[in-house]
Formats: structure tokens, sequence, C-alpha cells
């Protein structure tokens, strides 16, 4: 294969690794951080001390709680109880008894998630669960902490829609598809990297642009990201759009950022130590000893001789 040929080819090699270099990096956050429970909920337990997190869960709260007291009343109570309603569920968010059951809730709900994506039977199906457990344990809390009227606090086993079926359907997919991406993405990317540098006609720049290229794949990651964010936000409805979809999205994709600069520093990094050896790491060239001239062999010709005067 002549040189052209060689440097043609690291270049198509060097370049889908770095292309791939991103999306491997997206797979195996997908498969080893929101896919899993004790992760997501230890990425999301911080978020019941934000405000704006609060805030939304505290007018979720105070709406269930008058739709409550409405069917107990036969009907809607007036705006003063309403004031008291809120002002409590807003108290509430800032107890112990609500972070464990925004813990509790949120491990149960990511775990129904969880076995819908990975059962293949439960197509057609909406994603549903009893949040029963969790009402009761929070109020067993409160009841614990002397708050008044806890225990009275009703329990009902209610099915909850998280997903519908054919969200539920259409997740399932494209789980199924990270599932494979998150071994084959990241071992087809260091294959086609070490191929490119091994048939490079000029080793050291193969490792040079493959330094550039998985830098530049962190930085399209890191833009996906903030993309990402903005599209994710303003397309949530409901009572967690604004500032609460915001640090949900920001809770669960800190991991993802953080190995995006991670690719960007490491693909700089290698590009500068390729160019730095291949600028001063080169030893010096030894001019060659100068050659001795070479004697006449002929016969000496006699020196002119002064005359005295």
């Amino acid at each position: 294969m002549s040189p052209r040929s060689r440097s043609a080819l690291s270049v198509v090699l060097i370049a889908l690794a770095s292309l791939l270099a991103p999306c491997a990096t997206l797979a195996g956050w997908a498969m080893h951080g929101p896919a899993d429970t004790g992760r997501y909920v230890a990425a999301v337990a911080p978020l019941a001390d934000d405000p704006a997190v609060r805030d939304a869960a505290a007018d979720t709260l105070g709406a269930g709680f008058a739709g409550f007291v409405d069917e107990a009343t036969a009907g809607p109570v007036n705006g003063a109880v309403r004031l008291f309603v809120r002002d409590a569920a807003r108290s509430f968010t800032r107890t112990e008894a609500f972070h464990e059951g925004w813990d509790a809730a949120n491990r149960t709900v990511h775990a129904a998630v969880l076995r819908a994506l990975r059962d293949d039977g439960a197509a057609g199906h909406a994603v549903t669960v009893d949040l029963a457990p969790v009402t009761e344990r929070v109020r067993d809390r409160l009841a614990e902490d002397h708050v008044p009227f806890a225990r009275r606090i009703p329990v009902r086993h209610t099915a909850v829609t998280v997903l519908p079926a054919h969200e539920a359907d259409r997740l399932r997919k494209g789980y199924q598809v990270l599932d494979v991406a998150a071994f084959w993405l990241p071992l087809a990317a260091v294959v086609f990297a070490v191929t490119g540098i091994a048939v490079a006609a000029c080793r050291r720049r193969a490792v040079t642009a493959a330094g550039i290229g998985t830098a530049l794949g962190g930085a399209l990651l890191a833009l996906a990201v903030l993309v990402g964010r903005r599209l994710t936000v303003a397309e949530l409805p409901g009572p967690v759009d604004g500032p609460a979809a915001g640090a949900v999205y920001d809770a669960l994709t800190e991991t993802l950022r953080t190995a995006s600069w991670l690719l960007v520093a490491l693909g700089l990094t290698v590009a500068l130590a390729s160019w730095v050896t291949g600028r001063y790491g080169r030893p010096a060239r030894r001019r060659p000893p100068a050659r001795p001239t070479p004697e006449p062999t002929g016969p000496t010709p006699p020196r002119p001789t002064g005359t005295r005067l």
C-alpha cells in the first residue's frame, strides 16, 4: 500500500473514532447512570433541598390535598383554606419526612420504569406504580414528629400512570439499542483509533489528529447536553416545568458533562504531548566528521629560496 493510500485510510479511521467517542460516552452514561436505580436516587436526592423543586412539589401536594378536601366536604373549599393548605405543603417540604418521601417515591417510580423497559412482555401496557407505601411511610414519619392529624392522612392504593403505553414502547426500543451500543461503540472507537494510527504513514501526526478529534468530540457532546437542556425544559409541561425541570436535568447530566470535558482534556493532552515530543524530542543530528584532505602523491615542487643581500 502506497503512503498516500495509508494516509487516506488513517484519516477515515481516525475520523470515525472521533465521531464514535462522544456517542460511546453518551451510551455508557445512559446505561450506567440514569438506568441504575441507586445512582439515579443518589443523583436526585439533593434536589429535595432545591427551592424550585420544593415549590413544585408543594404545589402538587397542595393541589392533591385540596382535591381530597373537596371530596370529603362534597364541595369546593374556599380561598382561605386553599391558602392554608399551600402554606402547610410548603412547610412540609422543609421537613425530614419530605426528604424520605422524595427518595422513596423516586426509587419506586424508577424501579417500575426499569422493569417495564427490560420486560418485552410489557409491550402495549402503561407503566403504573402504587404510591401507597410511600404515603404510608410519610404518614408514619409525620406521626413520629407529633404532627397534628397525621394519623388521619388517607393511604389509598391507586395505580398512578407514570408512562403511557406508546411512550413506554418507544423508550423500550431505545433502551435495547443503548444496551447494545454501550458495549460495542467504545470498543469500535478504540479499534478504529488504534488501527488508524497503526496504518498511518506518519504515526506521530496520526496520534495528534486522534487527540484533536477526541477533544472536538467531547466539545460536541458538551454542546449537545446544553442544547438538550433547553429542549427538555421547554417541552416538559405541568408542575415540573421551568427551574424545577432544569434542576432535575442538571442533576442527571452532571456525570455526562464531566465526561465530556474529560474527553476534551484527554484529547488536548494527547495532541499536545505528541506535538511536543515530535518538536523537541528528536535527537540532534550530528554532522559527519570532515574528511582529511588527501596529500598529493606526485613529487613535491622545490620551494623558492630567497637571496640575501
